[in-house]
């Protein structure tokens, strides 16, 4: 019975992915507003009922697609050996992320900024979600900026969760700026740029 149960469960996890990947090529295409659960479950071999089983709404289809694309940022950023990375390594990654989101993610960054403007009010569906992913981002990098001081690889007196929002902000807006005119903004550029201008004035 439990290799059974087993095999239900991997079909279960199959089928949720496809439902996933078929979202996030819909909503790339024609937006979320222009995509209705039928379309997703059609593209993904399934039914509306069983799409509206495992995430029991259109906006939980739509955070699973974004919590989709941060557990790929995440899968790249494990591939790091240290668990806490230093500043430079960081930096580095965030160099390098914005690299393969310019080459391979770009649907998912313009879907990400999308909802996020479209969920600023309190009462927006998922105004939680983007909110709390916020503060766990700024979290991560004050913890990132409090290391260095601490270890004295950035000097001290600095305030690590004003550098943690400026960060954050940056990420975002740059993100923004390429999408707008991907032709002639170097995503890649503009983030070694500005992190090579912050390790310099954080030392």
């Amino acid at each position: 019975m439990a290799g059974v149960k087993g095999q239900v469960q991997k079909r279960g996890v199959a089928r949720r992915r496809a439902m996933v990947d078929a979202a996030i090529e819909l909503f790339a295409r024609q937006g979320v507003r222009g995509t209705g659960v039928a379309a997703v479950a059609e593209r993904a071999g399934a039914t509306p009922s069983a799409l509206i089983h495992h995430f029991g709404s259109k906006d939980g289809l739509v955070q699973a697609v974004l919590e989709e694309a941060d557990r790929r940022a995440l899968e790249r950023l494990s591939a790091s050996p240290d668990a806490e990375p230093t500043l430079d390594q960081a930096f580095e990654w965030f160099v390098r992320d914005a690299g393969h989101t310019a080459a391979a993610d770009r649907d998912l960054a313009a879907l990400h900024t999308t909802l996020t403007a479209e969920n600023l009010e309190p009462g927006a569906a998922l105004h939680t979600w983007f909110r709390d992913r916020g503060r766990a981002l700024r979290a991560h990098l004050t913890s990132l900026y409090g290391r260095a001081v601490a270890d004295g690889s950035a000097r001290a007196g600095l305030d690590p969760s004003i550098l943690a929002a400026e960060t954050a902000a940056f990420i975002e807006g740059a993100h923004l700026v390429w999408l707008l005119d991907p032709e002639r903004v170097d995503l890649a550029a503009v983030h070694r740029s500005y992190f090579e201008g912050m390790a310099a004035r954080l030392r």
